[in-house]
Protein backbone atom coordinates (compact mmCIF):
# COMPACT_ATOMS: atom_id res chain seq x y z
CA UNK A 1 0.00 0.00 0.00
CA UNK A 2 2.86 2.38 0.78
CA UNK A 3 4.28 1.84 -2.69
CA UNK A 4 1.00 3.00 -4.21
CA UNK A 5 0.93 6.10 -2.00
CA UNK A 6 4.54 6.90 -2.90
CA UNK A 7 3.76 6.45 -6.61
CA UNK A 8 0.84 8.87 -6.47
CA UNK A 9 2.83 11.78 -5.09
CA UNK A 10 2.30 15.45 -5.93
CA UNK A 11 4.41 15.36 -9.08
CA UNK A 12 2.39 12.49 -10.49
CA UNK A 13 -0.89 14.23 -9.79
CA UNK A 14 0.35 17.41 -11.47
CA UNK A 15 1.33 15.43 -14.55
CA UNK A 16 -1.96 13.56 -14.67
CA UNK A 17 -3.91 16.81 -14.25
CA UNK A 18 -1.90 18.50 -17.01
CA UNK A 19 -2.39 15.54 -19.32
CA UNK A 20 -6.14 15.51 -18.63
CA UNK A 21 -6.42 19.24 -19.27
CA UNK A 22 -4.47 18.89 -22.51
CA UNK A 23 -6.71 16.11 -23.77
CA UNK A 24 -9.82 18.07 -22.79
CA UNK A 25 -8.65 21.17 -24.66
CA UNK A 26 -7.80 19.12 -27.76
CA UNK A 27 -11.31 17.63 -27.72
CA UNK A 28 -12.83 21.10 -27.39
CA UNK A 29 -10.75 22.30 -30.36
CA UNK A 30 -11.83 19.38 -32.52
CA UNK A 31 -15.49 19.90 -31.61
CA UNK A 32 -15.17 23.58 -32.60
CA UNK A 33 -13.63 22.48 -35.94
CA UNK A 34 -10.39 24.32 -35.25
CA UNK A 35 -8.17 21.93 -37.27
CA UNK A 36 -10.08 22.84 -40.45
CA UNK A 37 -9.68 26.55 -39.67
CA UNK A 38 -5.94 26.19 -39.11
CA UNK A 39 -5.54 24.24 -42.36
CA UNK A 40 -7.54 26.85 -44.29
CA UNK A 41 -5.35 29.66 -42.92
CA UNK A 42 -2.17 27.72 -43.71
CA UNK A 43 -3.26 27.18 -47.31
CA UNK A 44 -4.15 30.86 -47.64
CA UNK A 45 -0.75 31.95 -46.32
CA UNK A 46 1.05 29.57 -48.69
CA UNK A 47 -0.93 30.88 -51.65
CA UNK A 48 0.10 34.41 -50.71
CA UNK A 49 3.76 33.37 -50.43
CA UNK A 50 3.89 32.06 -54.00
CA UNK A 51 1.87 34.97 -55.36
CA UNK A 52 -1.40 33.25 -56.24
CA UNK A 53 -3.64 34.45 -53.39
Amino acid sequence: MKKIVNFLNKQTWKGVALLGLSILLMIVGVVREEPATVLQKAVHICMECIGIG
